[in-house]
């Protein structure tokens, strides 16, 4: 049993030697990934690392590219918020160094500097600790402590601290290269005594400018400031919180006043130090997306998307809005369409203009001739590179200049600026010349590779833009030959599509980013706009057990988000969800919190949305995930709310099933849907406040299971083949054009009620309409006997005053008594005012008529009295010509052809105040006729123009004096 013990010692290796074991046989991209989740995580990162085979030291800068702090400082009259990558970050540096051996842990004593709830740097005590390791001695660790502006603060300021791991009497080159570097200078030592091996190197500390502060294990006296800016304190039978207590307040004194600041840029000019960025594969990337950036950096951040990448912009913005109206066209429907049209082609033709040649080339190009890993280093040089331009900080503007408010906001937005942008542009430029056909058979132009480009990138991993979030549109074109990019390399694999819906900083991003080890953009507020798809492929060992070979994940953007508040956000809210979940074979819903009652709302008008959508065939299902519930029995304590959800979905789906005729019995009917199993809980994402807080451990186990139960219910599904897919996208999109009143409800009984009331106000209309035809009626025969020749607007308002008061009653009745007066309310104002304009507009177009049939009246009576003359003068004239030709004339025809050339003339000089015949458009008087009728709305849905008003419209235009034979007169 002993020996068995003493093997399993033996055998268990430390922590931090496996980490090192990986980061080193990890190749840039992985390790670059390993960094970022560790700082994520708020571990310490290596900083200076030792090879253990020779004496090289590597600075593996690479890998801190993408981290990006941010913190708060207090003023005291204000808090200024910081955000930026930390390779920028100028800041103070505080190292640690231990000289010869010692009982005391050095990285335990500076966690309780940084967060002493958490283990920032590994220490001996930390559970699964070995006495033994075998990587990390020379190791030199670094971590920053960032301020949340708080009087809880530790520091006021954001503080880089670095540990040398390991003897530092040992490890030279190290604790040489962090001295030079560092603001402040912390040394662990078991005595002062001198003849130890430790004095000459405190000697030298002691004499160099920098700041230092020496620990002492025998002795135990409190902090004492020996010369300027030289300390010492005590150890020795000391509480770790008293010495952390002290060294605190000490390193503070030592930062208020001036010290040297420290950026790790700066380390890779140090000499005798290996930087990974040195590799010629990563410098070629780095110089081509220098290349690629160094058209932009001169030019103001939140202009340079207007400037080169203009397509994306105002013009697209504009065609993606008149699009949408070709979907919802009134009046001379064919008309509007084919102006509309050519609008839209106007705005593609401007859109191929106007591109940056320039810019893009540099770039397609890159991705053309580099080789994989080449490329790989160019985009994320590309994105790294990009993102430090855009952290120009509008924040605090936004403090000062209130008043400015809602154009910093847009400045901020237009200062947002990625590689999905430059994506983004690829596919508006595709799209631009793909819809003019600009592109001749045999002829190959550098847009035409685009989509094969942005394929490649799919498949590598990267995250394709499906739904333009701030156009709120999805490129069909665009999308559809991507897809088919992909479909060429891949061949026509079949996915299983997974998609996430949920309000705004719900955590969505965050948790696909965990399952599947994606990147989608994580942030408070909305970082995610529109939708994003990525493939995961499924790995070797399980593909054998699905039916499809990649999951397709689709992230979203957050709903409800306040940035878009007033500018109709719940119809984007409603169409963006129901596109999602359309798509997906199974949406996971995010909530934060345990109340569902956003996500409820939007399910009802998704699933009405999918009813009124037949002939799009859709089999979605979904999951409830609460994240942020802290009781680990709000399983078994939500039952009954559990229980009201279901009621409540398909008491919903039951009156939309009504409202549209389908036979569904509840909201499973529709989208696949147990309360009792697709419903989980998770604890909280991080352990405290940020930005000090670490991720919670059973935030990750929750993923994990949450993965587990998708990819079980994954398992019987078929998936869809991609080329299907690719169909989806487009029936599924072109369906949501068309299907517009839903989208602007908020939920299934908002839509009952409103239908309702459209009833209720087709009826007050009818009333005043049917008011006003008898008062009309009752007019006519007087203007006809001649008993009326002029109506005055207020006569016509006293006639329909009576009437018009009690619809005005029955209004409010209306809305005063219903029982779904709360929701009612409102549209009260609306309606008022469209009663009280249609009342309004029929008083006057009563009144235009009249005074058209009076008008018409007095013309008849005044052409009645010329007649006689007129027929007169014509028939003299006839007369005369028939005497002028009766010798000359040779035949029949001839004499024809003469009368007709002079009876226009004749007419034209007898009646010279009479309007010529205009060219007759009998659709569009067709139009205008039905118009007055208030059919218009049925004219193309029926396809039938009535007879009665089609013989009217034709007799309107006979003219007065029509053409006539010689024989007539």
């Amino acid at each position: 049993m002993g020996t068995d013990l003493n093997q399993s010692k033996e055998s268990h290796i430390h922590p931090m030697d496996v980490q090192m074991a990986a980061f080193r046989c990890s190749d840039s991209f992985l390790k670059q990934k390993m960094i970022t989740k560790l700082s994520q995580c708020q571990y310490a990162l290596p900083l200076l690392i030792p090879d253990p085979g020779t004496t090289n030291i590597e600075f593996p800068l690479w890998t801190f590219r993408k981290i990006t702090k941010t913190w708060k400082i207090d003023n005291k009259s204000t808090v200024t918020m910081k955000s930026m990558p930390i390779y920028k970050a100028q800041t103070p540096m505080v190292s640690f160094f231990r000289l010869g051996s010692m009982s005391f842990s050095k990285s335990q004593l500076m966690n309780a500097l940084i967060n002493d709830r958490h283990h920032t740097f590994f220490h001996r005590n930390c559970p699964g600790s070995t006495k033994s390791r075998y990587l990390m001695d020379g190791v030199a660790e670094i971590a920053w402590y960032c301020p949340a502006g708080k009087p809880n603060d530790f520091f006021t300021d954001c503080i880089a601290f670095c540990n040398l791991h390991g003897d530092s009497l040992k490890n030279v080159k190290q604790r040489e290269i962090l001295t030079e570097n560092s603001s402040v200078i912390v040394v662990l030592v078991e005595t002062l005594k001198e003849g130890q091996e430790s004095s000459e190197i405190i000697s030298e500390l002691y004499m160099s400018p920098k700041p230092l502060i020496i620990l002492s294990a025998d002795n135990d006296s409190n902090v004492a400031e020996i010369e300027n800016q030289k300390y010492k304190l005590g150890l020795k039978e000391r509480s770790q919180s008293d010495v952390s207590e002290e060294l605190k307040e000490t390193i503070q004194t030592i930062l208020a006043g001036p010290h040297t600041t420290f950026q790790l840029e700066t380390m890779a000019r140090v000499s005798g130090v290996l930087v990974d960025e040195d590799a010629e594969v990563c410098k070629n990337g780095k110089e081509a997306a220098m290349k690629l950036v160094k058209q932009i950096e001169m030019e103001n951040v939140s202009e340079i998307k207007d400037k080169f990448l203009p397509c994306q912009g105002q013009l697209w913005y504009d065609w993606c809005k008149i699009n949408k109206e070709l979907h919802y066209l009134k009046g001379d429907i064919e008309k509007e369409k084919d102006q509309k049209n050519q609008q839209l082609m106007k705005l593609r033709k401007r859109q191929c203009k106007m591109y940056n040649r320039e810019l893009m080339k540099s770039f397609t190009v890159s991705l053309q001739i580099f080789q994989p890993e080449d490329k790989e280093y160019f985009l994320k040089w590309t994105q790294i590179l990009l993102d430090s331009l855009s952290t120009d900080d509008k924040s605090a503007e936004l403090n000062n200049k209130q008043a400015q408010l809602n154009k910093l906001s847009k400045k901020l937005q237009s200062a947002t600026f990625g590689l999905e942008h430059i994506f983004r542009e690829m596919g508006q430029i595709y799209e631009a010349h793909k819809s003019i056909k600009k592109s001749s058979l045999g002829q190959c132009t550098e847009w035409t590779k685009y989509p094969e480009l942005a394929a490649d990138m799919m498949i590598k991993g990267h995250p394709m833009e499906l739904m333009d979030g701030d156009a709120g549109h999805v490129p069909l074109i665009w999308v559809s030959s991507l897809i088919q990019e992909v479909i060429k390399k891949l061949g026509d694999r079949k996915v299983f599509v997974l998609s996430v819906l949920g309000v705004q900083s719900s955590g969505k991003s965050t948790m696909l980013n965990a399952m599947f080890g994606l990147q989608f953009a994580v942030s408070a507020g909305r970082c995610t706009k529109g939708a994003y798809m990525q493939l995961v492929k499924l790995s070797d060992e399980i593909q054998k057990d699905y039916k499809f070979d990649y999951i397709l994940v689709v992230d979203t953007e957050g709903l409800r988000a306040l940035e878009l508040a007033g500018n109709n956000t719940l119809h984007h809210d409603n169409e963006l969800a129901t596109f999602v979940v359309g798509l997906g074979n199974m949406t996971l819903i995010n909530i934060f919190g345990e109340n569902p009652a956003e996500m409820q709302d939007i399910l009802q008008i998704v699933v009405q949305a999918f009813m009124r959508m037949k002939k799009v065939k859709l089999s979605p299902s979904c999951m409830f995930v609460h994240q942020n519930v802290t009781d680990i029995a709000a399983t078994e304590k939500n039952m009954d709310g559990r229980r009201r959800l279901q009621e409540t979905l398909d008491k919903m789906a039951q009156l939309a099933a009504k409202e549209e005729g389908c036979d569904v019995e509840c909201f499973s009917d529709v989208i696949a849907f147990d309360v009792q199993k697709d419903v989980k809980y998770f604890a909280q994402l991080w352990e405290g406040s940020p930005p000090m807080a670490p991720p919670n451990p059973g935030y990750s186990e929750s993923v994990q299971e949450l993965k587990t139960i998708i990819l079980s219910k994954a398992k019987p599904s078929d998936g869809i083949l991609l080329s299907h897919f690719n169909t989806k996208i487009r029936d599924l999109w072109n369906a949501l054009m068309n299907e517009n009143f839903v989208f602007s409800f908020k939920n299934t009984q908002e839509i009952a009620v409103y239908r309702k009331l459209e009833v209720q106000y087709g009826n007050w209309t009818w009333t005043l309409r049917s008011e006003m035809l008898n008062i009309e009626n009752q007019l006519y025969p007087k203007i006809e006997k001649g008993q009326l020749d002029k109506v005055e607007l207020s006569d016509l308002y006293k006639e329909i005053s009576k009437t018009y008061k009690a619809v005005k009653d029955s209004l409010e009745a209306y809305f005063d008594d219903e029982k779904d007066k709360e929701i009612l309310v409102q549209w009260r104002g609306r309606f008022e005012n469209k009663i009280r304009e249609f009342y309004e507009e029929l008083v006057k177009g009563m009144k235009r008529k009249l005074d058209e049939v009076i008008q018409q009246k007095t013309a008849r009576k005044q052409l009645d009295n010329k007649k006689t003359d007129f027929e007169n003068k014509l028939f003299q004239k006839s007369k005369e010509l028939a005497t002028q030709l009766k010798s000359s004339a040779k035949d029949e025809n001839e004499l024809e052809q003469h009368f007709n050339t002079v009876w226009s003339k004749w007419v034209e000089e007898l009646n010279p105040d009479a309007k010529p015949v205009e060219d007759i458009n009998f659709k569009e008087d067709e139009f205008k006729v039905l118009n007055e009728f208030g059919l218009v709305d049925n004219l193309h849905t029926s396809g039938i123009f009535p007879a009665a008003i089609h013989f009217l419209v034709c007799v309107a235009y006979q003219p007065i004096f029509p053409p006539r034979s010689r024989h007539s007169v």
